[in-house]
């Protein structure tokens, strides 16, 4: 007579299940070795066509020269940096006002939605190359000027994303609160602003990206140079004196800015939608 082992069979994993674990942990491990891998072959053909062509500093820098220039000028760009990267926050934090809050005046009143919501849509759709002009000479301070330039691009992403966010509502949840006569108060707080929360976000990081924008172009419009200049300023002073190694690195330092605010807002809606959003759930799983 046998006696039966008393340890626990473990059974394991069939071909499928191995088969999705290597591909998610592939997956997870291609989601940041692929783009630096294309960004360091990127680089490595950008030197050996500037060597291979000898084309001249002056028309088309090396990436090591930008990169020394980057650390020589290092102060100056850094300066402009600073100034270009305030004006992008302040209008963002501007544009998340002005557009969450029209949003919601909007849900509140279909009489102002219907009076003042074409507006902003010709607003954002009349390039800002084309308003800025008309800004500055209405707008005594320069600082000003730019800031409403970069808030005109920002906010109307914003501002339709919390809208549509607002009138997504579940018309259950919706009829739910009806039934139990729940205030307008309520129903704003309690149900539609925590159903546009997603909206929101991604309309944030959409919004993100257009202050900086804004932000570039109306240092260009403006011409703001010297003492107090941006790095759009920095990239068009360094072009009148051919310095195309600077203009590389002043760009190389936008679009580390734009990545940077990206990346924040991304961690920033992670944070406040992984516990109970589908679309964070998902990504998590």
């Amino acid at each position: 007579m046998s006696i039966a082992d008393p340890t626990p069979m473990v059974e394991a994993p069939d071909a499928d299940e191995l088969a999705r674990l290597r591909a998610r942990r592939l997956e997870k491990i291609g989601k940041w070795s692929l783009p630096v891998i294309v960004m360091a072959l990127g680089i490595f053909f950008w030197d050996r066509i500037v060597v291979w062509n000898e084309i001249p500093h002056y028309i088309l820098p090396g990436p090591g020269r930008v990169l020394d220039t980057l650390i020589a000028d290092w102060g100056i760009l850094y300066e402009a940096s600073l100034l270009t990267a305030r004006t992008t926050i302040l209008a963002l934090l501007l544009a998340v006002l002005g557009g969450a809050g029209l949003a919601i005046l909007f849900n509140q009143s279909k009489m102002v939605e219907m009076s003042f919501y074409p507006y902003a849509v010709i607003l954002q759709v009349t390039p800002v190359v084309s308003i800025a002009p008309l800004i500055f000479i209405y707008v005594d301070s320069k600082t000003a000027g730019m800031l409403l330039c970069a808030w005109i691009v920002a906010f109307f992403p914003v501002l339709s994303s919390t809208t549509l966010g607002l009138n997504s509502v579940d018309h259950n949840l919706r009829d739910l609160f009806r039934i139990y006569k729940a205030s307008r108060w309520q129903k704003l707080t309690m149900l539609q602003l925590p159903s546009a929360l997603p909206y929101f976000l991604g309309g944030l990081k959409i919004a993100g990206g257009l202050s900086l924008i804004g932000a570039v172009v109306a240092e260009l419009v403006a011409g703001t140079g010297g003492v107090g200049a941006g790095l759009a300023a920095r990239i068009q002073e360094a072009g009148y004196r051919l310095n195309i190694a600077r203009m590389f690195a002043a760009l190389s330092l936008i679009a580390a800015m734009g990545v940077f605010i990206f990346a924040a807002l991304s961690i920033l809606s992670h944070a406040l939608l992984h516990k109970w959003h589908e679309s964070a759930l998902t990504r998590e799983g």
